[in-house]
């Protein structure tokens, strides 16, 4: 049986600002790649810890039937929320410990439903220190987010 990953990550020019999300799925059998597949977008107006969400959203919407799946992110912000806070978040009727809304409860609730159809395993690994996949999904994000940055004036 095939083992199914998604390397996820999301990028931004600006915190808030033109944004894109990007997607490395691959279908292994050992150290063979059986299937691989590019996914991205972006957002005009957006926040990094957004396209992070929509990249993981965008890798389990993907799939066609429930699935195992192992998703590598390089963003704390999502593997935490998702292994951890959610939980306390969804008791607490979305509401920080702080009882404050939850930021991007939107996506975080999109996260949510969508996982819940899969046996996902969440791994974190450092952003920008070579991984080969970590890095072939920040070019999918920084192309999904190409079309929303302005055109430099050529002088």
């Amino acid at each position: 049986m095939p083992e199914l990953f998604a390397y996820t990550d999301g990028a931004c020019s600006g915190n808030p600002g033109p944004g894109g999300w990007g997607v490395l799925m691959r279908a292994m059998d050992g150290d063979a790649v059986l299937k691989e597949r590019e996914l991205n977008g972006g957002e005009a107006e957006t926040t990094n810890n957004r396209m992070e969400l929509l990249a993981a959203i965008g890798a389990l919407e993907a799939l066609e039937r429930p699935s195992a799946i192992t998703i590598v992110t390089d963003s704390a912000y999502v593997k935490n929320g998702v292994t951890g806070w959610i939980f306390g978040w969804k008791r607490n009727g979305w509401k920080t410990s702080n009882k404050k809304p939850v930021k991007n409860v939107d996506l975080w609730q999109r996260l949510d439903e969508a996982q819940s159809r899969h046996d996902v395993t969440w791994e974190w690994v450092k952003g920008h220190a070579g991984h080969p996949e970590n890095e072939k999904a920040d070019e999918l994000a920084r192309a999904g987010m190409a079309p929303f940055k302005p055109k430099k004036a050529k002088t």
